[in-house]
Formats: C-alpha cells, sequence, structure tokens
C-alpha cells in the first residue's frame, strides 16, 4: 500500500503540473504503473473518486485561487483557462463545490465546503509527508527584518477575505512580491486549535515605519536569531507534516530549543502563478542552544 501511495501523489502533482492542457491517461497510468483498468478502480479506491473528478477539483481549486487573489482577471477568463467551455458551465459547477457563485466567492472566500471534498488529497500528501520524512534542516542566523503585518484572527477556512486585503494593501503601497518578501507568522496548529481562536500574520518586509490606515496594517520585526529551516517544495496541503518534524524529531534530537517567536515562513512561489507541485516555502524554527 506504501508504494502505492508513493505512485498516487506522483500522479497527483503530475495533474497539477498539467491542469491548463488535455491530460493523457495513458502517462497516469505509467507514473502508477497500472493498467487502465487496476488504475482506474485503484485510483478511486485511495481517493473516493475517479481521476477526471478529482481533475475537475483540482481546475476548481485553481480558479478559486484565482478568483479570490486575483481580482483583476475577469471571471470568464479564469473559466476558460480552467478548461470551461463557458461562463455559465463554469458557475454551475463552481457553485456545486462552493455553494456559492464565482462572483459571490469573489467577494467573500469561503473554503469551508470546499475542505470536506477536498480532505482525500490531504490526507494523502500528508501521510506519504509523514511516513517520508526526508527533510535537509540548514541552520542559519536569519537577520532581523522589519515586516507590515496584517493580522488573521478566527477560522482558517477564512483566511481568505485576509489574504484579499493584504494583496489590496501591498498593491496600493507598491510592494509586490517581486519587490517585497512574503512572510506568514504561524501561532497556532489549525489540526489542534478551534476555529475562532486561530492566530496567522500575513506579512511583507519592508524598509519604513508603517503608518496607521484604515486596513489594521501594522508594524512588527522578525529578530535576529538562530533558525532551523527546511525548504518545502509542493503544495500546503503537506506543509504540517514538517513542522511537526521539526518540532518533534528534529528539536528532540538536536541540542536546541525553541525561542519565543513563532515558526514563519517564506513564501519563495506562490499558487496558482506555479502549479502546486512546484510551490517553494522557507519552513524556519527559531532556536536556541539549550541550557
Amino acid at each position: 500500500m506504501t508504494k502505492y501511495r508513493d505512485q498516487f501523489i506522483d500522479v497527483v502533482n503530475y495533474i497539477d503540473a498539467n491542469l491548463d492542457g488535455e491530460l493523457d491517461v495513458k502517462r497516469l497510468c505509467q507514473l502508477a504503473y497500472l493498467s487502465k483498468y487496476h488504475f482506474h478502480r485503484q485510483f478511486s479506491s485511495h481517493f473516493g473518486m475517479p481521476v477526471i473528478s478529482l481533475v475537475r477539483l483540482l481546475r476548481l481549486k485553481k480558479a478559486a485561487f484565482q478568483l479570490a487573489y486575483r481580482v483583476d482577471d475577469k471571471i470568464v477568463d479564469i473559466a476558460l483557462a480552467n478548461g470551461y467551455e463557458s461562463h455559465e458551465a463554469f458557475s454551475r459547477a463552481f457553485k456545486k463545490h462552493f455553494d456559492k457563485s464565482p462572483f459571490e466567492f469573489r467577494k467573500t472566500p469561503d473554503w469551508t465546503p470546499w475542505r470536506s471534498k477536498y480532505e482525500p488529497v490531504i490526507k494523502l500528501r500528508t501521510k506519504i509527508m509523514n511516513e517520508n520524512p526526508d527533510f535537509k534542516v540548514e541552520l542559519i542566523d536569519f537577520p532581523e527584518t522589519s515586516i507590515a503585518v496584517m493580522e488573521h484572527r478566527g477560522s482558517p477556512n477564512l483566511l481568505g477575505n485576509t489574504i484579499q486585503k493584504f494583496i489590496e494593501w501591498r498593491k496600493i503601497n507598491h510592494l509586490p512580491p517581486n519587490k517585497s518578501k512574503t512572510f506568514n507568522l504561524v501561532y497556532d496548529d489549525p489540526a489542534v486549535t478551534v476555529p475562532e481562536n486561530f492566530r496567522f500574520d500575513l506579512c511583507c518586509s519592508v524598509d519604513f515605519q508603517v503608518e496607521p490606515n484604515d486596513y489594521g496594517v501594522v508594524s512588527k520585526i522578525i529578530p535576529t536569531g538562530r533558525c532551523a529551516v527546511v525548504r518545502h517544495i509542493g503544495s500546503d496541503d503537506s506543509i504540517g507534516a514538517v513542522v511537526n518534524f521539526l518540532y518533534s524529531k528534529w528539536l528532540l534530537d538536536s541540542d536546541f530549543e525553541v525561542r519565543d517567536f513563532p515558526v514563519f515562513f517564506e513564501r519563495v512561489s506562490f499558487f496558482p502563478e506555479v502549479s502546486e507541485s512546484e510551490m517553494i516555502t522557507d519552513i524556519y524554527l527559531p532556536i536556541d542552544l539549550g541550557t
């Protein structure tokens, strides 16, 4: 079963990387080392859905990210780019999965209905990462970094609303990701934190003090200090496995203890600009030598 899980994550990564075109079922079978007949049966048993349904789900996920975070893109262009022949066909499919029309979702992104449908993919990616913790940990001295911060407080499923506002603030202040590094301060584990208590900061590097503003963006500092860092390449679905590894096995086997600052991410490349399998996130755990 472990062999099949590894093979199917290769299949999902291939689908992620080729969502814009026609997917070759023969190639998917080759990645899984299965005949076409066995491939479809095994795939459905792993994911609880046929491969074509997963492809549709991943395309809708990409479309949802584009709706939420690329607000200048027209809905009809997003529909066509994700394989739908018309705005109407896209709207019907989108509403079926998200319980909102594309227009309504763009106004107030809510990922709650999505998660139950997407859960099999999250579980597979997380399980594979937990079973194969081949993470390269480096030790670095992180420099003091001034950041502009928008605090998200509440359900992680509503994080999209806060991201939208932060993107808008960055645009107004001419701080695109290619000029200003993007960070997240991660205070809580969503798996063990009740939604209303979840805390997560959206951040970008700045060289000025943030003035009071209507968006609620404030100035903070990532302090200088030693960090353990892992470069994670792939979907956020499995990023929790890397964080858990740093806090558990790696920290227990080291001579370090955690500093009084939360784990934080630097977003090097983003979905949907790149496929989920090509996302790059550097995960930093602030540490000190143990006493």
